[in-house]
């Protein structure tokens, strides 16, 4: 009997589906006769007429707004890896970016022992005007207590962010005071700097550390370099490692800064978009004089293109790492809900003619995978490992040969620095310790510390004070053990990122970068090359 049963199951399911079908079909013709018929189920875009059969005759209610939010992002990802949609929701922090400013109370912080520690307040910002100072603690906002364990720094500046002109009231504990400051501050538009950080770093040459491109790059730039020359700067290093892009009309902008009249920055094309070039014009202010420009694998977009315009023109040396290869221009259109849609419809060319974008047709995954992929093949250490074949084989208006393929190839290799990295230095860093230490320590001798405005005299102070001596002890108490061996690896590594973090809660980046810049090996090189005088001519017989 049992098995009779097994032997009637696939003629029970048979007779199943078919009269599912036959239901289906029955209550189609009751129901949906008429919807088919005003549809047209041969008209081309398919799409439209999924969701209008969804909306009509699904089971479920559906809010079709969220199923587009949802659909959207999955078709562009089939295109390529920059093609993107922005929701209305995000579009302000984008824009935001992009300007190159916010509205906001003007501070930076930290989180620190589940408190609000502000190690920064920006000048010109309605917290500087109204007295609030770096060592401050927010303990209220609007008169909520925001101290405690799970504090997250994402809610803390959604509390103090705002529409300009808005009122926020903070309530911050000062070590010096009995009771709680409170300021009552209307928000105000806050820059985004663009320049970390613009110091002379030789006796004849300055070193500018551009970190992104917005609206405001340029006036920064020009700025940061009329000081630089104004203190001597007769030679320039342009740091864009770690530059992801951005504002396409400021690197236009600041790579004129370095080009005579009528020479090719750079030249877009694509499909429905002709080729265009863009060209220098002759307000460059610093034409003749030297420049070299670093670069590394997360130098993107923009930066590819100034290196590539700076290289390509045999103007100045491009040293470091082989660059990210984004070079796929988005046009931005927007929708009347605020969202918008970031669509590629040209690729950018650098003036030799090689494309900047690398390959992405394995898939978007393994296009975001590059960076491991160059790990394993050992990129980052060996300049060897990297293959070119002669058809992506391009030449310099000076006639030597750069490489095509996928992002900018640096006129000198500089691997990427391990030296000092250990276990002892992995446990102490992945732990936060040298910046709970630098802040901590800054906090409580900020009234001598102030008395510095130089980065380096105060690194000869806190030298003077064992201070990494008293950073050691820091350590033991957090329960690190250590060795002579294994310190005397990475000692001088820590000791340098212990000061260099003191003098940022002081003096901010221009307390930081002349401190741990001094074992950057790839700054170091740049100084090096520029007091050989790497000039035009002798740029231009690198591959000759």
């Amino acid at each position: 009997m049992k098995r009779n049963i097994k032997i009637l199951y696939p003629s029970l399911l048979a007779i199943a589906v078919v009269v599912g079908i036959l239901l289906g079909s029955n209550i189609q013709k009751r129901t949906n006769l008429n919807t088919l018929n005003s549809l047209n189920l041969f008209q081309p875009d398919k799409l439209s007429l999924i969701m209008k059969l969804i909306e009509k005759d699904y089971v479920d209610s559906i809010n079709k707004n969220e199923l587009i939010e949802k659909a959207i992002p999955t078709i562009l990802e089939e295109l390529d890896p920059h093609t993107s949609y922005i929701p209305a929701k995000e579009m302000k922090a984008v824009s935001e970016e992009m300007r190159g400013n916010f509205s906001g109370i003007g501070v930076q912080f930290i989180l620190q022992n589940d408190t609000v520690m502000i190690v920064d307040v920006v000048s010109g910002g309605p917290s500087k005007k109204l007295g609030i100072m770096a060592g401050d603690r927010i303990v209220k906002v609007d008169g909520n207590n925001i101290a405690g364990k799970g504090l997250k720094s994402d809610s803390v500046v959604s509390m103090l962010r705002g529409d300009e002109g808005t009122m926020v009231k903070v309530s911050v504990f000062r070590p010096s005071f009995p009771s709680l400051i409170d300021f009552d501050i209307k928000r105000g538009e806050i820059p985004l700097y663009s320049v970390d950080v613009a110091y002379m770093i030789a006796p004849n040459t300055g070193l500018i550390k551009v970190n992104r491109f917005a609206e405001t790059t340029h006036t920064e730039f020009v700025k940061a370099i009329t000081d630089l020359e104004n203190k001597g700067a007769k030679k320039m290093i342009i740091d864009l490692r770690g530059n992801s892009g951005g504002y396409l009309q400021a690197v236009f902008e600041m790579v004129d800064e370095f080009l005579p009249e009528d020479k090719l920055i750079v030249y877009t094309e694509g499909k429905a978009r002709s080729r265009y070039n863009y060209l220098s014009t002759n307000s460059g202010k610093w034409v003749e004089n030297e420049v070299a420009v670093l670069i590394d694998e997360f130098s993107a977009s923009a930066s590819e293109i100034f290196a590539g315009a700076i290289q390509d023109n045999d103007r100045g040396i491009i040293i470091g790492r082989r660059s990210f290869g984004k070079g796929l221009v988005q046009e931005q259109i927007p929708f009347i809900d605020g969202s918008a849609l970031r669509l590629t419809v040209a690729r950018f060319y650098t003036p030799s003619g090689r494309c900047i974008q690398k390959p992405y047709t394995d898939g978007i995954e393994e296009y975001y995978m590059d960076f491991q992929n160059r790990i394993q093949h050992s990129e980052l250490s060996q300049k060897d490992s990297i293959h070119f074949s002669d058809s992506l084989k391009y030449h310099t208006t000076g006639g030597r040969i750069v490489y095509g393929g996928g992002g900018i190839m640096p006129d000198f290799f500089v691997a990427a620095d391990t030296l000092g990295m250990n276990k002892l230095y992995a446990s102490i860093v992945t732990k936060n310790l040298p910046y709970s230490f630098a802040f901590d320590y800054a906090d409580r001798n900020r009234s001598k510390l102030n008395e510095f405005d130089d980065a380096l005299k105060m690194e000869q102070f806190l030298n003077g004070q064992n201070v990494f001596d008293q950073f050691l002890i820091f350590v033991k108490s957090k329960n690190i053990k250590l060795t002579d061996s294994e310190l005397i690896v990475c000692k001088i590594l820590l000791k340098t990122q212990v000061n260099a973090l003191i003098a940022r809660n002081i003096l901010g980046d221009l307390g930081y970068y002349p401190i741990i810049f001094k074992l950057d090996k790839t700054v170091s090189k740049a100084v090096g090359l520029l007091e050989e005088n790497w000039n035009n001519k002798k740029i231009a017989s690198l591959n000759n």
